[in-house]
């Protein structure tokens, strides 16, 4: 009796009912005639009432479930299944009220169908994480009633479940293209000009207008007759590492996400394209200590791992050391390799006071500099305004912003690559640059 109970709603439509009877008997003091005909409409919904109730409670006859996919991807929209299959002899109304994980802070969630009898359907919708961890669902509410929608039962599905939220694995296959296609004619994409070419040989082959005049195979040529050119391809399994600062710098959320997500995002979309043109990717965070340190390799297994590393990497935002960070770079990589250091300056004081250790990491590997340019800055100073307090703020947005460019020409001043762009950005940059050290054999 009390399962009873708590599964019974009572709808809206059936107190609009009780409220027209009370009406009616409230005007038959005054028009007698009006009596017997509310006494008439109290039965007639006494009645369906009870016929409502013996529909929809004479046996369980609704089955829902929801479907997970074994893993978000943080960042994108992630879709989530419901099956419903409708035992019913007629037609039925359902409002659905899933318990989605509480980082969404959602509230407001329902979804509604109406669904034929004997007939089942599977419903989607879609939730966009902004954080890595694991997401717990909880029970599956459907809330049925029939075309005459005076109440409603609640089934309840026990289907809890979890889901582990990672690194954008589809922000990683949507720039899949870049480690196969050679035009790079796709937006955003930059064609880099090749200054010259790696001492790889992959072929010789007919001259063709742009090819590389240094590169003639004279004696290919006089044997055919034809004009022959060495063709070199680029240059395999070099090291290349993704550092991430970890430091309280990259704590600053924009659109619902922190750079750090940002950065650990590009990371892994960096690290399948390496391994795809068949270099050696690993990795390496740093605050004001050295951790999450994985070695740089090529094997097909080695994404996987720095999947589950980028998944696992927790902070408490706290002050970086670079002094560590030099110790640890000079210790663990020995090789020469392209270091892509993602990290942000508000300041140009912050990068004064890191410049010399920049400097002696540049010294022995090809240091690329990612730095973030304050999108929410960009708003404020394209914002018409006459109120002067304004004027103020965008004077001094103004000059945070002039300030980034001076830190990209200070570390470009001192031959240190970098690269100033927008988070959401950040990613198509990082892979462009990746691709133009490969293309001029920087490294």
């Amino acid at each position: 009796m009390l399962t009873f109970f708590k599964s019974l709603y009572l709808n809206l439509r059936l107190f609009y009912g009780i409220i027209a009877i009370a009406i009616i008997f409230f005007l038959s003091y005054w028009w007698e005639i009006l009596y017997p005909i509310a006494w008439l409409m109290v039965l007639l919904l006494i009645g369906l009432f009870i016929s409502d109730l013996v529909m929809l409670f004479a046996k369980k006859k609704l089955v829902a479930s929801r479907i997970l996919p074994d893993k978000f991807s943080n960042s994108d929209p992630n879709p989530v299944y419901i099956h419903i299959q409708n035992n019913y002899s007629f037609p039925i109304a359902l409002a659905i009220i899933d318990e989605i994980p509480i980082q969404f802070q959602k509230r407001d969630f329902i979804l509604h169908k109406n669904l034929a009898s004997n007939s089942h359907c599977k419903l989607s919708y879609q939730l966009t994480p902004l954080e890595r961890g694991e997401y717990f669902f909880g029970n599956l509410n459907c809330y049925c009633s029939t075309k005459l929608g005076l109440v409603k039962r609640r089934y309840r599905f026990n289907n809890e479940g979890m889901v582990k939220v990672y690194p954008s694995f589809i922000q990683m296959k949507a720039h899949d293209f870049l480690s196969i296609d050679q035009r790079l004619s796709l937006p955003g994409v930059k064609k880099i000009r090749r200054l010259g070419h790696t001492l790889e040989f992959e072929q010789i082959k007919n001259y063709v207008r742009g090819d590389d005049i240094r590169t003639i195979n004279w004696k290919a040529t006089a044997k055919t007759s034809n004009l022959m050119v060495n063709q070199y391809q680029d240059e395999k399994s070099q090291p290349i590492y993704a550092i991430i600062d970890t430091s309280r710098n990259m704590k600053m959320p924009f659109e619902g996400l922190t750079l750090l997500d940002y950065a650990i995002n590009s990371s892994l979309a960096f690290a399948n394209i390496a391994l795809k043109k068949n270099d050696q990717f690993g990795m390496l965070c740093y605050s004001n200590k050295i951790n999450n340190f994985v070695v740089a390799k090529n094997r097909k297994t080695h994404l996987q791992r720095i999947l589950e590393t980028l998944y696992n990497i927790e902070t408490d935002f706290s002050d970086r050391d670079i002094g560590k960070l030099y110790a640890a770079l000079k210790q663990k990589i020995t090789q020469r390799s392209l270091l892509m250091l993602y990290t942000n300056y508000e300041h140009i004081s912050a990068l004064q006071r890191e410049l010399p250790y920049l400097k002696a990491i540049a010294k022995k590997h090809l240091l690329v500099v990612v730095m973030f340019e304050n999108t929410e800055l960009e708003k404020l100073i394209e914002t018409q305004t006459d109120n002067i307090t304004n004027v103020v703020e965008q004077t001094i947005a103004g000059q945070f912003k002039n300030d980034k460019k001076l830190m990209l020409k200070e570390l470009q001043r001192n031959k240190i690559a970098a690269i100033l762009t927008k988070p959401k950005d950040l990613t198509i940059n990082s892979i462009n640059k990746y691709l133009e050290v490969k293309a001029r054999g920087m490294l």
